[in-house]
């Protein structure tokens, strides 16, 4: 048996949900905040026997795609911040981050 921690944007959590739902994976979401961006992601728990692993992560995959987003960056917190000219920046978004743990032991009540 395997644990799947997925991490992945807000914007692609519903649908995610629906098609984890619809192939009978069990699955938790949590509400999870970003280091980079500050910003809303969710985190989906999902546990599964070990031949479904890549089931699931097909799924995840078609179902949380990279984007481009423009975001504007943070003044500097020392310097001279008067001569601090804040562009927007592309950056890609979205998509998932994946991790695959072994459960050593699985209980449920």
């Amino acid at each position: 048996m395997k644990m799947i921690i997925a991490v992945v944007q807000d914007k692609d959590s519903h649908r995610l949900l629906n098609e984890l739902v619809e192939n009978n994976f069990g699955t938790t979401k949590l509400a999870s905040t970003g280091g980079f961006l500050k910003s809303g992601n969710t985190t989906f728990m999902i546990g599964t026997e070990d031949e479904r692993v890549e089931k699931a992560i097909q799924i995840i995959k078609q179902n949380c795609q990279s984007r481009s987003q423009l975001v504007s960056p943070v003044s500097p917190m020392g310097g001279n911040a008067e001569s601090y000219v804040p562009y927007p920046v592309e950056i890609q978004v979205g998509g998932a981050t994946i991790f695959v743990l072994p459960v050593e032991n699985f209980l449920q009540f």
